[in-house]
């Protein structure tokens, strides 16, 4: 009994490393759509905001999410230097579907593959969509699980604060 008490205080402890504000980007190997190899520790935007934003093939929200942000996204980057990076979760077997997604849906963010999902997992995501906020100096700064219609407008206004150098609203 003790045993298992013991067990278990140590899964909590494990599983409650949540990524915070004021956490950096974890280092993780992901894949570009050509095939080759890029870091996660190696994002950045010239001092401007980032957008992280966990996504499947098979998750309809998530794609409404990308196609909403896609809607304004040439506009957010001419008014605060936003750069959004687009990870797929998807495994060996179905990531063959994220270049023919993007394509299709004329997204112009940069997109990655997470096959192993290594960086899902040091970024704590559960489920998808899962969106991060990251500042000009790597730091998360704001996260948001799920999607509904009208959260791209929160995620602006937290950008357009960013950029301003203003608190965000959580």
């Amino acid at each position: 009994m003790k045993k298992l008490f013991l067990l278990a205080i140590a899964f909590v402890t494990l599983t409650a490393a949540v990524k915070s504000d004021g956490d950096k980007i974890p280092a993780a190997t992901l894949k570009k759509l050509d095939g080759s190899k890029v870091n996660s520790s190696t994002f950045s935007n010239d001092g401007k905001p980032i957008v992280i934003s966990f996504w499947a093939t098979w998750c309809k929200p998530c794609k409404k999410e990308l196609d909403a942000i896609a809607e304004n996204y040439s506009e957010w980057q001419k008014e605060t230097g936003v750069k959004l990076i687009a990870i797929s979760i998807d495994d060996a077997r179905s990531s063959s579907k994220v270049v023919t997604d993007v394509k299709t849906k004329g997204w112009e963010y940069e997109v990655y593959i997470d096959e192993n999902q290594d960086f899902k997992r040091a970024m704590n995501v559960n489920n998808v969509p899962h969106t991060f906020l990251v500042d000009g100096s790597g730091k998360i700064v704001w996260s948001h699980n799920s999607y509904a219609e009208g959260d791209e407008d929160k995620l602006y206004e937290n950008i357009q604060a960013l950029a301003k150098g203003e608190k965000l609203k959580h």
